[in-house]
């Protein structure tokens, strides 16, 4: 399933595209659909967001300029290079921004979070035996963490 069309790549490129390169585009857009969903996650075809859609294209896009994943090309006295394609050169791939924003949109933020604690033995909201831990020894009687019943605070 394939989160664009081959119409829209050819949109997208400078070229027209001969019959081999179009079947390395379709597979380049399934590639690419396929990292999309790894990074986000795997919408239903049709209901993915319209960013999805442009992340996959520009994906496909940049593969289809440079398939080999050439650094550097020459040709007489006129050199060009591209020097942001590092490992992932010859292959579909997303930036670091572009996983980003995947993972944004599939609901997956990074960040720090604070989550609930309660200790070993206690109930939420409820009665507990705070300030003791289980000992292997005897299942009835448990160990006092804390000098006094009222705890450390």
């Amino acid at each position: 399933m394939a989160y664009a069309t081959l119409d829209e790549l050819r949109g997208r490129l400078d070229w027209e595209p001969d019959e081999d390169e179009l079947r390395i585009a379709a597979g380049a857009l399934d590639d690419a659909s396929d990292l999309a969903a790894a990074y986000g996650r795997d919408w239903p075809e049709g209901t993915a967001p319209r960013l999805v859609k442009t992340l996959v294209l520009k994906s496909a896009a940049r593969y289809m300029r440079n398939p080999n994943g050439y650094t550097q090309s020459r040709a007489g006295d006129e050199t060009l290079a591209w020097s942001d394609i590092g490992r992932d050169g010859g292959t579909v791939y997303f930036s670091r921004e572009e996983i980003r924003l995947l993972e944004e949109l599939a609901g997956r933020k990074r960040g720090i979070t604070s989550v609930a604690v309660f200790a070993w033995g206690t109930k939420p909201g409820g009665l507990s035996t705070a300030g003791h831990v289980p000992v292997d020894y005897s299942p009835d009687s448990r160990f006092p963490m804390f000098e006094n019943e009222a705890g450390p605070w």
